[in-house]
């Protein structure tokens, strides 16, 4: 089996909250003084890098901090409004059968990550949250020695091109789903190690074994 360890991206991986987030951003542009996202320009960012998008919306470092506390506690309280995609705990379940150790880094809180996964939090060995928008790496290091897995028998996860570039700085595989925040094609531009264009086809590319979750 040529992968002991699966770090996921929670938002726009495990759960559906990107309409969560375009409902939300103009609010939290407001508040924190940045500026607006307007709807001709969703695609655009879609296909643009993490530095590319702060430098767009005008939104100084120092003030990310404070904006992804308000995001955490915003997100806490809209919990029923965003849920895991579909073929999620199948998903986690075939992985973790096959012997496959879980953990989570994302930028939301433990508490609300355990929260969206419900029952299926008990599958992942590590959770390590509250991630900085460049913290990954520190984080994806920290997982890896938890786990007692070599760095090429492990794999990151994620919906971003931050995510690739986070895999990449601490030397593991990247794989980068398909119906997340970044747009497909960006993802590819960046040639991550496996691209998931369905749920299921996780664990038939990372054990070779098909769950049966939905097409």
């Amino acid at each position: 089996m040529p992968y002991a360890l699966a770090i996921f991206d929670l938002d726009g991986t495990l759960t559906d909250s990107f309409p969560w987030f375009l409902r939300t951003i103009n609010d939290i542009a407001d508040r924190f003084d940045f500026r607006r996202v307007a709807a001709e320009d969703i695609e655009k960012l879609r296909h643009a890098s993490t530095r590319e998008i702060l430098k767009h919306l005008e939104v100084p470092l120092w003030k990310l901090p404070a904006i992804a506390r308000h995001a955490r506690r915003l997100k806490a309280e809209a919990a029923a409004e965003i849920s895991l995609f579909a073929g999620v705990e199948t998903m986690l379940r075939t992985l973790a059968g096959s012997g496959v150790q879980l953990a989570l880094v994302t930028s939301d809180s433990e508490a609300n990550a355990r929260e969206k996964l419900g029952e299926a939090a008990g599958l992942f060995s590590h959770f390590d949250c509250a991630a900085s928008l460049f913290g990954k790496p520190a984080k994806f290091r920290r997982v890896i020695r938890r786990a007692s897995v070599a760095p090429n028998r492990a794999i990151a996860i994620g919906d971003e091109v931050r995510d690739i570039e986070a895999a990449r700085a601490v030397g593991i595989a990247c794989g980068g789903v398909s119906w997340g925040y970044a747009a497909p094609a960006a993802l590819r531009a960046h040639r991550p190690d496996l691209v998931f264009d369905r749920m299921e086809d996780i664990a038939a590319s990372l054990t070779g074994v098909r769950d049966s979750a939905p097409a």
